[in-house]
C-alpha cells in the first residue's frame, strides 16, 4: 500500500513515543503535536532513532545513538560526540588519499572502528620503526595501546568514516575539527 517509509514516518517520529494509531497510521498523525511535545525536545537533546542527529558533544550525560548512522553522517575530520571523565567518543571522516597523521598518545588507549571505506593502519613502538601494518575495511576494529605510534591512511576513493574511543579523553570537550589542517593547528596550540 505504501511505497516508501516516508509515508509511515513523514515526520521521523520514534514509534515508542506514540500509540500504534498515531505513529503508524499517517492519516491520524499530527506532526505539529509531536514538535510541540516533550518527546520532541528529548529527541533534539539526545538524538533520535532515524539518524537525524545533531553532531555535537553531549558531555557526560547518558546518551544513546545509532553509531553507524552518526559516523556516516559526519563530514568533519573530527567531532567529539561524547566526552566523559574517563572516556571520549569522536567521529572522523578522512578524505581519499589523506591520513590521520603519525601520532602517539603516551597515556591513552584508543579503539577505532571503520564504518565505511578502506584504509591501511600502521603501528610501531618507535616513530622510525613502524613494523605493524594491516588493511582495514567496513566493520574492522583497531586497538591501539597507549604509547604506540600509529597512523591510518585512507586508501580508497571515498571518505573513510570511523569512530574513535579514547580512554581517558584526548581532546577538549566540544572539539570539532572541520579539516586535518584545523586539527593540526588546534593540537599545536594545545601543546600536543
Amino acid at each position: 500500500m505504501y511505497l516508501n517509509s516516508y509515508h509511515y514516518h513523514h515526520c521521523y517520529i520514534p514509534i515508542h513515543h506514540n500509540s500504534w494509531v498515531n505513529s503508524w497510521n499517517p492519516h491520524n498523525f499530527n506532526c505539529n503535536n509531536y514538535r510541540n511535545s516533550a518527546y520532541y525536545q528529548l529527541d533534539q537533546n539526545y538524538g533520535n532513532y532515524y539518524g537525524i542527529n545533531r553532531l555535537k558533544d553531549y558531555g557526560s550525560k547518558p546518551f544513546v545513538i545509532n553509531i553507524n548512522e552518526a559516523t556516516k553522517q559526519n563530514n568533519t575530520f573530527r567531532t567529539a560526540l561524547w566526552t566523559g571523565e574517563h572516556l571520549q567518543l569522536t567521529l572522523m571522516s578522512i578524505n581519499a588519499g589523506e591520513d590521520i597523521g603519525l601520532e602517539i598518545h603516551p597515556n591513552v588507549d584508543q579503539f577505532l572502528r571503520v564504518e565505511e571505506g578502506q584504509g591501511l593502519v600502521q603501528m610501531g613502538k618507535r616513530r622510525d620503526r613502524i613494523d605493524f601494518q594491516r588493511r582495514v575495511y567496513d566493520d574492522y576494529a583497531i586497538l591501539i595501546p597507549a604509547g604506540t605510534w600509529h597512523n591510518l591512511i585512507n586508501t580508497g576513493n571515498t571518505p573513510l568514516k570511523l569512530y574513535s574511543i579514547y580512554a581517558p579523553p584526548q581532546h577538549p570537550f566540544g572539539t570539532v575539527h572541520e579539516s586535518k589542517a584545523d586539527a593540526i593547528a588546534a593540537e599545536k596550540s594545545q601543546g600536543f
